[in-house]
């Protein structure tokens, strides 16, 4: 695996939010995958993508966790598991 699609943080600011893309950026470090990440704090983007609660973390367009925070572990596998789509 060595690219992934695009990732959003979305938050407004938090640590909880901070936390997140720290994260999600050790997920991608250690799966050796490069990918950008954008941290929004827009909130009409965040409501756009129908997140409600932060954190939440988007990736390709598709929320995969809102209202809490994901450990390294969970955001590898949806990493994996969007690769696997790539493949496909």
């Amino acid at each position: 695996m060595t690219r992934s699609g695009d990732l959003s943080g979305c938050c407004a600011g938090c640590k909880k939010c901070h936390a997140l893309e720290e994260q999600t950026r050790a997920a991608l470090q250690e799966l050796g995958v490069q990918a950008e990440v954008e941290h929004v704090t827009d909130l009409k983007r965040i409501m756009a993508y129908g997140v409600l609660a932060t954190p939440a973390l988007v990736v390709d367009g598709q929320v995969k966790v809102a209202g809490r925070l994901p450990s390294v572990e969970e955001i590898k596998s949806w990493l994996q598991a969007e690769a696997a789509k790539e493949q496909k």
